[in-house]
């Protein structure tokens, strides 16, 4: 009887990957995030490229739907000059049944750098470098993690309070079902942000006040906070035939955040997409106030940031890594 031979190879030592938030710590968030600000010059010019990652190769598999997440790293790789290829699950051999390892060891055989995965199921990313010898990042997998929407959650606020320590974030609406609400309660308590959520109790993760966050289910509470960050219903996460909350209607005037629930001064972000008229009212998403736009932007120039830091390892290892990279943003 002959055994399947599993092409797992070991993992080199210098090999890293960006899976949950927690990979980091302090002074890697901020190294990123200092990194991707040498990158705005980048997109601000006229020549939007830089030759950083020239004759690198990034390979993006996206197993659900998105927009933003997507064409970021898709334009972040190409602003680093690298060579990308792009597989959405939809038209592939997945819909022939084909396995996420099979999938990972057919496109790894065309030796790529990077594979930036997205998949419905929680340890997808986590797999994914069994069975690769590229840098994997993880580009959001089930209800787990999403480390570069944190990232650049993290950028967006430092840009629009000036800080990162003591800053007061409210996060309201769907904590039990999203990604992003799990890494950015990692990530804002490794800076030193405090973290309060809102929500109906059924849409909060029991126990998740051991992880030092506050916990309330009057919206009322929000008005204390520096920056609200609200968040979207995951019904696609949702069994089907659980009542989380009795309708949406229902959610909108009890936990929808509108323009007379925050203050002129309260910074408003999310993560997107917006349903528009459930967690939050039309005009404060298009308000001054609100930096939904701006995380858009801020999430091209993390996720630049992201791919060189992975790639060029040994300008991690140097002491003066910032200037390093601002001496590639500036070719």
């Amino acid at each position: 009887m002959t055994s399947e031979v599993v092409y797992a190879p070991a993992e080199p030592a210098a090999r890293r990957h960006l899976i949950a938030i927690s990979d980091l710590d302090r002074a890697g968030i901020e190294r990123l995030l200092t990194t991707a600000q040498s990158f705005e010059s980048v997109v601000e010019r006229e020549v939007k490229k830089v030759p950083t990652l020239r004759g690198r190769t990034v390979v993006s598999i996206f197993f659900e739907s998105s927009t933003r997440t997507a064409s970021s790293f898709e334009l972040a790789a190409k602003r680093l000059s690298a060579d990308t290829m792009s597989v959405k699950a939809v038209g592939s051999s997945v819909d022939k049944g084909e396995s996420l390892k099979d999938t990972i060891q057919t496109l790894s055989a065309y030796g790529p750098d990077v594979v930036v995965i997205r998949h419905a199921n929680i340890g997808a990313a986590q797999l994914t470098t069994r069975y690769t010898t590229a840098h994997v990042v993880n580009a959001g997998d089930g209800k787990h993690q999403h480390p570069t929407q944190c990232l650049l959650d993290l950028y967006t606020i430092r840009e629009a309070v000036g800080r990162l320590d003591g800053v007061n974030v409210a996060i309201v609406g769907d904590v039990l079902h999203s990604r992003v609400a799990r890494s950015n309660i990692q990530g804002f308590a490794a800076v030193g942000a405090n973290v309060l959520l809102v929500g109906p109790p059924t849409l909060i993760p029991r126990g998740i006040e051991k992880t030092g966050v506050r916990v309330s289910s009057d919206i009322r509470d929000i008005r204390d906070a520096d920056v609200v960050y609200v968040l979207r219903m995951q019904r696609e996460r949702m069994a089907e035939g659980a009542n989380f909350v009795p309708t949406l209607r229902e959610y909108a005037q009890r936990w929808g955040v509108t323009r007379d629930r925050v203050t002129p001064t309260q910074i408003v972000m999310h993560p997107g997409p917006m349903n528009r008229g459930v967690e939050i009212s039309a005009d404060l998403a298009d308000a001054a106030q609100s930096r939904i736009l701006r995380q858009v932007q801020a999430g091209l120039v993390v996720r630049m940031a992201v791919l060189y830091d992975l790639v060029s390892r040994p300008y991690v290892d140097t002491p003066d890594y910032a200037a390093a990279a601002a001496e590639v943003a500036a070719r």
